[in-house]
């Protein structure tokens, strides 16, 4: 139940992998034929990934991940664009592979506006049109948050940072394979993406860059990627990245029916059958396979220590299991107080959950929530209360 983490890699995905390890294992920068098989895939799986997104090949640029593509398409447009101004606008909500890198710039004689949100996690596009100035050359704003699911009005905040001459760059990892997109229709002028959310290799992704958008190269070194990200290729996970976008797009539909009936599900078993809980995200405008709750009096950490006993893997809101006792970015600037967002628990559908799954993992939740209810004595005093 932690999807939005990672996904297994399907059968066919790694099927079509296999033979880039072994037996195609040229590198696609040789002239020769095993070199030339390379290339071949590799210019196979870029048509497949611009499909996808409505793209033109050329545009599309492979990278090790979201994370590399969220640095390279801010620092990139950064310091290309400096001499035109040094303001970036983004979201408090951001992946922390945005906010990190705006932080860096910011050290770096950068100026960054973090936009709020509402309860639901969705920006106000009138504060980010009035956060515009002469020096912004950058709006960086996620299609969909890895956290609560809640889904940006995109098109719109592409539509003002066109009108104002600025450059629009979304992180679609948690959006791609889920919501259709085409990147001319949103407006969007970069699109960072990665393979292991949608049943691809981990160490993958790409990002889209319009042509005509000023960017700086982000690695140097070789002639890969048009000058602009060098080093060998990965050729098998190019190739497997390409197999899964292809595949999630072509039964995205199907996909998300199959979701949207397990993800509501979840909500409402959750909510009627447990006390003192809060959906967290945005009730309607969120992906098909988030579900986020929060539940007072209950850590976090021991939620999904528990839950992790009876076979069930969630994500916490609450960041104490990544070493720190902050709790949830996202969730604060929604508006929860401290208390409660330690206590939240995401779970994010996959295609092989499964009905039955759902009802076993509300089952044990239930009997949780309850245990470790007990041990509160906040929980203890609300109970004498009433």
């Amino acid at each position: 139940m932690d999807n939005a983490a990672t996904t297994p890699v399907k059968k066919e995905v790694l099927d079509e992998m296999l033979p880039y390890f072994t037996e195609k294992y040229g590198n696609p920068s040789s002239i020769y034929r095993l070199g030339r098989e390379g290339k071949a895939a590799i210019d196979d799986s870029r048509n497949k990934v611009a499909n996808a997104i409505g793209a033109n090949p050329k545009e599309i640029y492979f990278t090790s991940g979201g994370s590399e593509a969220d640095n390279w398409a801010i620092k990139g447009v950064a310091f290309a664009n400096k001499k035109k101004g040094n303001h970036i606008i983004t979201s408090k909500v951001e992946h922390h592979g945005i906010l990190h890198t705006c932080e860096y710039l910011e050290r770096n004689g950068f100026d960054v506006t973090y936009l709020d949100v509402d309860e639901n996690g969705i920006v106000d596009l009138k504060e980010l049109e009035e956060a515009i100035t002469d020096k912004t050359i950058l709006i960086s704003i996620m299609f969909a948050n890895n956290e609560i699911g809640t889904i940006q009005p995109v098109k719109e905040i592409g539509e003002i940072a066109k009108k104002n001459g600025v450059f629009f760059h979304t992180d679609g990892v948690q959006a791609v394979g889920k919501i259709e997109i085409d990147v001319d229709d949103l407006n969007i002028d970069m699109l960072s993406m990665s393979a292991h959310k949608i049943y691809g290799p981990k160490g993958i992704g790409a990002l889209y860059i319009r042509k005509g958008v000023k960017i700086h190269p982000h690695i140097h070194g070789g002639a890969q990627e048009k000058n602009r990200r060098a080093g060998t290729e990965n050729v098998p996970s190019i190739v497997g990245f390409a197999k899964a976008i292809e595949m999630a797009c072509e039964n995205i539909d199907e996909h998300n029916k199959k979701l949207i009936k397990l993800r509501d599900k979840l909500i409402k078993d959750i909510a009627n059958n447990i006390s003192h809980v809060k959906l967290n995200g945005h009730p309607e405008k969120r992906l098909s396979n988030n579900v986020n709750f929060s539940f007072e009096f209950i850590e976090g950490e021991a939620l999904l220590l528990s839950l992790d006993m009876v076979g069930v893997a969630g994500s916490s809101g609450s960041a104490c299991t990544s070493g720190s006792l902050d709790p949830s970015h996202v969730l604060l600037s929604i508006g929860l107080p401290h208390e409660i967002a330690h206590g939240s628990l995401r779970l994010s559908l996959g295609d092989f959950n499964t009905e039955e799954e759902v009802d076993y993992v509300v089952e044990n939740l239930i009997t949780i929530v309850d245990r470790l209810r007990k041990m509160s004595p906040l929980y203890e005093n609300v109970k004498e209360d009433k």
